[in-house]
């Protein structure tokens, strides 16, 4: 065993120690000790106990301790701690920046167990609030926390958008008049990109790969038969498909959808054009409409584009209404007055929806009984102010353990609208937390279910639900289950969609803002939903102020809306 790894081993015991609040000269001897041992110039795993207890700076009960990691590979004392700590907390510290003071207070106080909640925080400003944080410390610990997502090879569909733009344009400007756009993944919008594939149809291909080869937008640069690969100084995978302009539109058909798109497609082509005009000729050749890039994981639409009945998806500026968002009153940055401001005046909204977090969440300042009312009353009063504007009130309450709502009746109705979320005891197995947000979607106050599994994408996989069950229970009882547009959530999955909305669920794609640029997720949202197949017509905030207004009155009635 070499020196570094004892001393990796002794320096994380002492941060465990320091964690759960062990004796301070011994995390300090072992942290000396780590130091020392890390330092010498000969092994210390070829040193007996009567050596290593000699040398300074070790002594005879860290000896001990480096015999039992040599001869066993770990020390009994380091099992326990790790048993005392949730996996994700021990892999929080080692996250640059990050002391184990630190980690206590992001556990203990904040109750975050894993890296993935961790960066969700961040998102959320929550760090900010925290003892011994700051603005500083939040962005440091968010770009840690991106180095080491990228450094798995994954990423987020947000965090190459701009850099994936920016290199689709650098490839325009050098070949001017090819033909050029993405595909694979991040043509069909896939929430996560594991390479980001484009393909570019010239005039000249063996000059473009020449000039392609030279390029120093990429790394590590490979070239195999007409395929140019490299890597971006952020880690991703990039390939490039370079062909004769005829062939353009083959390759981009054949390099977006998947294996099973595209052999579902094929099987119905009787004669397919050697060199197409566009994509939507080889999909009228197969008797199809030409189905959206963002619809080409498998065959689900197939049948329905045979019969000239795709869905026509839903966009961005569809949206009327932001629903779902957190102000100062709990874990916000901006005030209602600034969040409906920005809603109406910069991104031309009809309706602004708040949802702080309830009683339960106080990690988070959920509002006490006294708080909403207090609420109420600065709602009341701005709503009079506003012109052309509405804003909702509403609550994200907290789903509890038995699917109880965290508010008696008399104050869930005062509310506009609820949005039921669980966000605590997330390892129920998928019965009982399938039970519980029956429970919670059966109460007559939720109109929203919040990101129904609370997954973190890269970091979390969430809760386990029957998802038919769930969602059929959402039709039972006219609940709108939520597209969280936070880029970590896009929950529900868009795998999901279609089965929503066949048992007539409609969606509502929810910023889940925490401050004012947050609602720039709702663009997150719209791929998303649109992935899934969802049409405006189905899609809650995309209704506009007075017909949402009759939806909310009529859900708190108890009557049909749908």
């Amino acid at each position: 065993m070499e020196n570094k790894t004892i001393s990796r081993k002794l320096r994380l015991l002492s941060q465990l120690m320091e964690l759960h609040e062990v004796n301070p000269f011994k995390i300090k001897s072992i942290a000396s000790a780590s130091f020392t041992i890390d330092k010498l110039p000969y092994r210390a795993a070829d040193k007996s106990f009567g050596e290593l207890e000699k040398i300074y700076g070790i002594g005879k009960s860290v000896a001990a301790k480096v015999i039992e990691l040599v001869q066993t590979g770990t020390m009994t004392e380091l099992e326990e701690l790790l048993a005392a700590t949730p996996e994700g907390v021990v892999e929080i510290m080692g996250i640059k920046g990050i002391g184990p003071k630190k980690v206590a207070t992001i556990w203990r106080e904040m109750g975050i167990e894993n890296i993935g909640e961790l960066y969700y925080a961040c998102n959320e400003n929550r760090l900010i609030e925290a003892k011994g944080f700051g603005l500083k410390t939040q962005e440091e610990i968010q770009k840690a926390i991106e180095f080491k997502m990228a450094s798995h090879g994954k990423f987020l569909y947000s965090q190459v958008l701009n850099e994936a733009n920016g290199l689709l344009n650098l490839i325009k400007d050098i070949f001017g008049n090819a033909l050029v756009d993405f595909a694979g993944e991040f043509r069909r919008t896939c929430e996560i990109i594991n390479e980001l594939e484009i393909v570019l149809g010239t005039r000249d291909q063996e000059i473009a790969l020449q000039t392609l080869l030279e390029c120093s937008f990429l790394k590590n640069i490979n070239l195999k038969d007409d395929c140019i690969s490299g890597t971006t100084d952020t880690g991703l995978k990039v390939n490039i498909y370079c062909v004769e302009k005829r062939y353009y539109h083959r390759t981009l058909f054949a390099k977006t959808g998947t294996d099973e798109h595209i052999k579902a497609v094929m099987d119905r082509v009787t004669e397919m054009p050697d060199q197409p005009e566009s994509e939507e000729l080889i999909y009228i050749k197969a008797g199809l409409q030409c189905i959206k890039p963002e619809l080409r994981e498998d065959d689900t639409f197939i049948e329905r584009a045979a019969k000239d009945q795709l869905p026509v998806l839903i966009s961005y500026h569809d949206l009327k209404g932001a629903l779902h968002n957190h102000s100062t009153w709990s874990d916000g940055v901006n005030t209602i007055e600034e969040m409906a401001a920005y809603c109406q005046d910069q991104l031309k909204l009809e309706y602004l929806g708040l949802c702080d977090h309830s009683k339960s969440a106080f990690y988070a300042k959920g509002l006490s009984i006294e708080k909403v009312l207090q609420q109420h009353e600065e709602i009341d009063h701005l709503n009079k102010k506003l012109k052309g504007f509405h804003v909702f009130k509403g609550i994200e309450s907290d789903i509890l353990n038995d699917g109880s709502l965290d508010y008696p009746d008399e104050i869930l109705k005062k509310f506009d609208f609820i949005v039921a979320s669980v966000h605590s005891n997330l390892k129920m197995d998928e019965k009982k937390a399938t039970e519980r947000i029956i429970k919670a979607v059966e109460n007559p106050h939720t109109t929203i279910l919040g990101h129904p599994t609370g997954r973190l994408l890269l970091s979390r996989s969430g809760y386990t639900i029957d998802f038919k069950k769930v969602i059929d229970a959402c039709a039972a009882n006219q609940v709108i289950v939520e597209v969280n547009a936070n880029p970590l959530r896009l929950d529900l999955d868009w795998r999901w969609h279609q089965y929503a909305l066949s048992k007539g669920v409609w969606l509502s794609i929810n910023p889940d803002a925490h401050r004012n640029e947050g609602f720039g997720d709702m663009y997150y949202g719209t791929l998303a939903a649109r992935k899934g197949g969802l049409s405006k017509e189905y899609c809650l905030n995309a209704l506009s102020l007075p017909e949402i207004t009759r939806i909310f009155e009529l859900k708190k009635q108890g009557k049909k809306w749908s």
